[in-house]
């Protein structure tokens, strides 16, 4: 049966912490998980939340997620969708199900007039990087990210 691609909701919140799990074990990262399923509930349901889901599933049973948040370019003057994790359980890997994801995802940034649809890959990722090469996408070798978290995040917050 094809893959399906739905909403995330609430009942969800177990698998997709599970999803999140399982992309960190692959990236050699899983001590890095510490989020929980309050947190997510409160990233992607709750009152304030800026975050959302999608659930790939297969016969009924959910096998993947891709989540996502929405950015800004200053030079387009749009919103973007910023994929923060695409996941889909090995077994199921080669059905369709990451295609299915990454379709919905550029669907809704289509729809909802964003302008582009962005994401990281780690280097060592060939798999993935292939996947998103074959997609069509290109990478942004100009631009090096960076990231500040922890006691640098609050020792500038404090200054």
């Amino acid at each position: 049966m094809a893959p399906t691609v739905r909403e995330a909701v609430p009942a969800d919140l177990p698998d997709i912490l599970e999803f999140i799990r399982g992309l960190a074990r692959y990236e050699r990262a899983e001590d890095e998980v510490v989020a929980t399923v309050d947190d997510l509930e409160a990233a992607l349901f709750g009152d304030n939340a800026k975050a959302r889901c999608f659930i790939a599933g297969i016969d009924g049973k959910s096998v993947g997620c891709a989540v996502f948040f929405y950015n800004f370019s200053t030079w387009t003057g749009r919103y973007g969708i910023y994929l923060e994790d695409l996941f889909v359980e090995v077994a199921h890997r080669g059905t369709g199900a990451g295609l299915a994801l990454m379709q919905a995802l550029a669907k809704t940034a289509v729809d909802e007039g964003c302008t582009r649809f962005e994401w990281s890959v780690l280097d060592w990722n060939q798999p993935s990087i292939d996947f998103y090469e074959r997609l069509g996408a290109e990478a942004q070798s100009e631009w090096i990210g960076y990231r500040m978290a922890g006691d640098v995040l609050a020792r500038l917050a404090s200054l």
